[in-house]
């Protein structure tokens, strides 16, 4: 959630003193806008979504999407309500639903939840989809497959994983009380990961504005109301310039010396709960800390994409082409952030300070922009949100989903390192195998594995010599049990947990889980495998 830590206070001020009202969309979103903004909203109202059967965890993944507004979703099943399906489904109701498609009573209940919301049922099988071809898979946004067979799940992965610019394949699988989630995704880039680290307030170097600033600001001539509200960021500056000024221009560089720092500081004090001076010896390592570009992102600056620019690249890759040719230039790193942190300070030198550091912003922000490829047209509010995000870029490539089980090595190093997560997972690859082997059942009518079936199925899978976990032994009976039990909990919180990935693949915001989440809701947990 956006912290009134990284607010602007004009904009903050702004919107509190508004005489029109919040329309009834920006009510009703309220709380989620907070999070991922109006450009994270736009994205999911543009957003369709491809959902391969109506289950209990598909209708509740469904139902986490529908309620913050996502444009539309599409879900495809052939399959009729069954009594087993109205008693475990809250998106289908009891005598109404029995013997209708579930895909259209689904989809008509889960429209009840947001009228700004489009669905649509498909009654085809999965089969028909496929033998359709890619181009049917590429107009959706992002495709969501529940407990697909196998044979299924490795036709779909492939069909999405030939084409650069396919579709992310969001995979859940789930039996009992285990499950699993995997995202397919070529490439995602990231603007607004929301980091936890905050970008750099430049007061180890501070621009010629801040530094005279500082300079200028003299503490004894101030009344005591004015000398507790000076802001935390020109105390540090103003005292690391006299620290320079009498250690041969070096900041502190020893535990003793920045010690000394920080009771030089604590001295300014006029009385002795002045808090913006406690704040000053906080964030005294602000003030010694260099202020670099961060390895992760200098990381990218050497992308293959960024040293081969051409008409199909991304906006992205040019904007990061531009940040190494402005990250070049002494004395920057990477372009000033106008956002201020919260700091004990009076309004209006709260404001004279952020006016410092908008203007300075702006500089720096029309100097990258001049790096920028000529020709390339990129939309002003991509560019100020790669600006005031430069600190925390990311770019993450994923693998195909059929690729995972064939990594012997890989299966046979987890099996080491993560023995519980690996044992959901071989348990679940089992069972998907055996129900593509086996005989298509009638609806409404359960497969039978037995444990000794999942476990040479699942052994399979492993390089030789390398022993099944021992905590195989146990999923298998689970899986054994219940292998297609679709129990309302289990679904709630995927429902919850894939809504949340989903929503992060769609907006380009926050930073999606890598690698096979694997969940235990017998002994609560979820890892990543």
């Amino acid at each position: 959630m956006m912290s009134p830590e990284t607010q602007d206070i004009e904009q903050a001020t702004t919107a509190i003193t508004e005489e029109a009202p919040p329309d009834r969309k920006t009510r009703r979103y309220d709380r989620q806008l907070r999070l991922w903004a109006a450009t994270g909203q736009a994205a999911l109202e543009s957003a369709h979504l491809l959902v391969l059967s109506s289950s209990a965890t598909s209708t509740s993944i469904l139902k986490n999407l529908v309620l913050p507004g996502v444009g539309a979703f599409t879900i495809l099943d052939n399959a009729v309500v069954t009594p087993a399906d109205a008693g475990n489904n809250f998106f289908l109701e009891g005598p109404e639903s029995i013997g209708k498609p579930r895909a259209q009573e689904a989809v008509r209940l889960l429209e009840e939840l947001n009228e700004g919301v489009r669905g649509h049922a498909d009654l085809r099988n999965v089969e028909q989809l496929l033998s359709a071809g890619k181009s049917e898979l590429f107009k959706y946004t992002l495709v969501i497959a529940h407990n697909l067979p196998q044979s299924q799940v490795e036709r779909l992965s492939q069909l999405l994983w030939e084409d650069d610019d396919a579709p992310p394949l969001v995979i859940v699988r789930s039996a009992g009380f285990l499950a699993e989630i995997f995202i397919q995704q070529h490439e995602h880039t990231i603007i607004e990961s929301h980091s936890e680290t905050a970008p750099s307030l430049r007061i180890d170097k501070p621009f010629p504005a801040l530094l005279q600033y500082a300079q200028a600001l003299d503490l004894d001539a101030l009344d005591p109301t004015d000398h507790a509200h000076v802001p935390y960021v020109i105390l540090l500056v103003k005292a690391m310039e006299k620290w320079k000024q009498e250690h041969n221009g070096l900041p502190p560089q020893t535990y003793a010396e920045k010690k000394a720092f920080k009771e030089a500081i604590s001295n300014m004090k006029r009385k002795i709960d002045e808090e913006n001076f406690e704040e000053a010896e906080a964030q005294a390592y602000r003030s010694w800390t260099e202020t670099k570009v961060p390895s992760e992102v200098a990381e990218l600056f050497d992308d293959p994409k960024v040293q081969t620019l051409n008409a199909s690249t991304p906006p992205f890759f040019y904007l990061l082409a531009a940040l190494k040719k402005f990250a070049a230039q002494p004395p920057y790193t990477l372009p000033l952030s106008s956002t201020l942190p919260d700091m004990k300070a009076s309004t209006d030198t709260y404001i004279g300070l952020q006016k410092l550091y908008k203007d300075q912003a702006e500089q720096e922000r029309n100097i990258f922009k001049s790096f920028i490829s000529p020709g390339v047209r990129i939309d002003d509010d991509l560019i100020d949100s790669f600006v005031k995000n430069a600190h925390a870029l990311k770019v993450i490539r994923g693998t195909s989903w059929n690729s995972i089980d064939k990594n012997t090595i890989a299966l046979g190093n987890a099996a080491a390192t993560s023995p519980k997560q690996l044992a959901i997972h071989l348990a679940l690859s089992a069972a998907s195998c055996l129900a593509s082997k086996a005989p298509a059942p009638s609806q409404g009518e359960l497969p039978v594995f037995t444990i000794e079936a999942l476990t040479q199925e699942a052994q399979s899978l492993l390089p030789p010599g390398v022993e099944l976990p021992e905590e195989f032994e146990f999923t298998a009976g689970e899986i054994a049990r219940s292998p297609t039990a679709d129990l309302p909990n289990t679904a709630a919180l995927l429902g919850g947990l894939v809504a949340q990935e989903v929503i992060k693949m769609v907006t380009k915001q926050y930073i999606p889980i890598a690698g096979i989440c694997t969940v235990d809701l017998i002994e609560t947990w979820t890892g990543i495998l």
